[in-house]
């Protein structure tokens, strides 16, 4: 099994933390190790035969620097020229390992998730990877434990006997409250974890049976000469992207395929969206507020906060449901039920074009 770990993304909603060249994949939310490593880590126990990070041209240099320190399994970092969502990344994976290893199975994982039952996580892949050794292109779903709205779920035919993995009946974008509450009923909804598994061949057949152009972009890169240095091929897959939508892998392929299964899985997951997601990662105090990098904090008739601080000491006097997020250049203060919208932020720096706080 080779591992792809996507690690391309902007991380815009973790503004002012996370920056162009340090999005939300490098940097660490709770003070440890980035996203990216403990990503890198949880693969290792499963022994892939390499792991490839497709990252941006602007990160690849820090996603090296952050992997270097682990040496049990090869990593390749393969810049992409532009970003183009998860489609055209899947692909180029797919192209580089099958030009190596036709019939390989390749996991394919987001860097920037937390999974809190690693052991889980492990079982269910290996699991996925059986049914992919067998043609199939199989992602995890995770059980839904409170009625989401902001994820995509996934209909699985559940009335095959044993544990999974289930075919999949069809993929739902983010339901309102209404609907979700009534696939919680049912039980056979679960979360798109954007966690997959499958054959390079055969994710490549199925790319050029439903997205015909970003197989023909794909193929016109040889990657054929036999080592994983990407570096000669820079131009070539600069204008190959040049003229590749963006689109996610789900809409490009998976949504219209009819080789899909599902691996239902508990394991403690979060795609850590935006700032509103911490508490699910960092446990609250006894008034409901997550306290992270503050040298102290003082709180009076305070709660159900979400503080990041650059290591100084906090007080918070008589405020409630509030992000605040401090860094040396720049400071948020957010409603916490707006969390979604920091991304605005962004787009407003951009506008006025205010590089650097980006």
């Amino acid at each position: 099994m080779y591992v792809v770990i996507l690690a391309g993304g902007s991380g815009t909603r973790f503004w002012p933390l996370s920056r162009a060249e340090k999005p939300k994949q490098l940097i660490s939310v709770t003070g440890e190790r980035s996203m990216l490593q403990r990503t890198v880590e949880r693969v290792l126990p499963l022994k892939p035969k390499r792991i490839l990070i497709i990252t941006s041209h602007i990160q690849a240099a820090e996603s090296k620097r952050q992997t270097a320190p682990y040496h049990s399994v090869p990593i390749e970092v393969i810049p992409e020229p532009a970003s183009r969502n998860t489609a055209p990344a899947a692909a180029i994976a797919a192209a580089i390992i099958s030009a190596h290893d036709p019939s390989a199975v390749m996991a394919l994982l987001p860097a920037d998730h937390y999974i809190r039952d690693e052991a889980a996580f492990g079982e269910a892949l290996l699991r996925g990877v059986q049914a992919a050794r067998k043609g199939y292109l199989v992602t995890l779903g995770v059980i839904p434990v409170r009625p989401e709205t902001g994820y995509g779920y996934i209909e699985a035919d559940i009335n095959l006997r044993g544990e999974g993995p289930f075919p999949v009946s069809s993929f739902i974008e983010k339901p309102p409250l209404e609907k979700a509450l009534l696939f919680m009923e049912k039980g056979n909804y679960f979360w798109n974890s954007g966690i997959f598994a499958w054959r390079a061949d055969i994710v490549l057949s199925e790319i050029r049976k439903h997205a015909p152009e970003l197989y023909n972009a794909v193929s016109a890169i040889d990657f054929k000469n036999g080592v994983w240095d990407m570096s000669d091929l820079q131009d070539i897959m600069a204008d190959a992207y040049s003229g590749m939508e963006s689109r996610s892998i789900d809409y490009a392929v998976l949504e219209k395929s009819d080789k899909i299964q599902v691996v239902p899985v508990e394991m403690g997951w979060s795609d850590v969206g935006s700032w509103g997601a911490i508490p699910e990662i960092v446990e609250p105090g006894e008034s409901g507020t997550v306290c992270i990098n503050a040298e102290s904090h003082v709180t009076i008739e305070s709660s159900d906060n979400i503080i990041y601080m650059d290591g100084r000491m906090i007080a918070t006097v008589g405020v409630k449901g509030l992000i605040l997020v401090s860094t040396p250049d720049a400071l948020l203060v957010c409603d916490r039920r707006r969390s979604q919208d920091v991304k605005r932020v962004v787009e407003q720096l951009v506008a006025g074009k205010k590089s650097r706080y980006l």
